[in-house]
């Protein structure tokens, strides 16, 4: 069966992956974005160069707009929620334009699902990050990592709520009323709680999409800043995988409406962001790469990565491409289309 889809954030790193897996497969897509990010313009170019400028229909909207988004969400069956400010960083600087693009954004998203009629499916990215700095999890400290010392398989949905930074609120208070519009208006919505989403199409910067960001820099020749110790870990997942998980919450919506899901690689694909992440980079690009180092930043967690136990028994969802393969992957992608960043 052909489905409308709405992607908010469709101009995205994960938009605009799961626009070309829709399309490929015959389904019907529309993408709101402000096309703000500077990657956005790109992966449009390559959409419509991948499938005509007809295969897709883009509206340049801003989330903050409930009217622009109430119109464009009329006649979806699904709608994505990816539109977002995504930077901790940047929400420190700009609290309000964090609140309204997120806190905000979800709501006017929600309304426009709920006041559409067509009882949509909602998907919603939500993040790590409203679990805070996990302080009251013991970790111990080993030569290459820092590790959980009892969350064995990892940070589950059952860790308590601790959203930290304007960011943190934003996006948890996002995350809630998604959870909530399922209980109070039936609305089949679901949330993702995404760990790091790694692959092709992203445009990292410093602030979001690390892997991303210092590979890019380590090919191109600019700084990377290491904050810390270079021996927090987390856990990344293949953007495809992610798109998996989406595919089978839909397909098995009955089971997934109302439920939150940790999203992320699990306790098999974890790195520490330099202190085992430097070496593979230096071995891809063939030489040493020297970095600065600054102090820790507010609210990075020490260690984590998920338990996704709850989506491998409720969706039948795991990863499939594992740390080395999809690593190999961006950095073909990145080496392929250096001249882009």
């Amino acid at each position: 069966m052909t489905r409308n889809y709405l992607i908010t954030g469709g101009a995205g790193f994960i938009g605009s992956n799961y626009a070309h897996r829709l399309i490929q497969r015959g389904e019907h897509v529309t993408i709101f974005d402000n096309l703000s990010r500077g990657g956005a313009p790109r992966n449009m170019a390559w959409l419509k160069d991948q499938f005509g400028e007809d295969a897709f229909r883009l509206i340049v909207g801003d989330v903050r707009s409930a009217d622009q988004l109430a119109e464009a969400a009329k006649e979806a069956d699904v709608i994505i929620h990816l539109a977002g400010q995504v930077a901790v960083t940047t929400s420190v600087t700009n609290p309000r334009d964090d609140f309204e693009a997120n806190a905000l954004g979800t709501f006017n998203a929600l309304e426009a699902a709920r006041l559409s009629n067509r009882d949509p499916i909602f998907l919603y990215s939500s993040t790590n990050k409203v679990y805070g700095g996990m302080d009251d999890v013991k970790l111990k400290e080993d030569d290459t990592r820092w590790l959980y010392a009892e969350l064995e398989n990892g940070c589950s949905e059952t860790q308590p709520l601790d959203f930290h930074s304007p960011y943190g609120v934003s996006k948890g208070s996002g995350d809630q009323y998604v959870r909530d519009y399922a209980r109070i208006y039936g609305l089949r919505s679901v949330v993702f709680r995404q760990s790091c989403i790694y692959g092709p199409r992203q445009f990292g910067v410093e602030d979001q999409g690390w892997l991303a960001w210092m590979m890019i820099a380590a090919v191109t020749g600019r700084k990377i800043t290491i904050y810390g110790d270079g021996k927090q870990v987390r856990d990344v997942l293949y953007v495809d995988d992610l798109l998996n998980a989406y595919d089978a919450a839909i397909e098995k919506i009955d089971v997934a409406k109302g439920q939150v899901y940790n999203m992320g690689g699990g306790k098999r694909n974890v790195l520490a962001i330099w202190a085992e992440f430097g070496p593979i980079l230096e071995r891809l690009i063939g030489k040493p790469i020297e970095v600065e180092r600054s102090d820790w930043r507010p609210g990075d967690q020490r260690v984590y990565y998920v338990n996704y136990t709850k989506a491998k028994n409720e969706l039948g969802w795991e990863p499939k491409v594992d740390l080395e393969e999809g690593i190999d992957l961006l950095f073909d992608w990145v080496k392929a289309n250096q001249d882009q960043f």
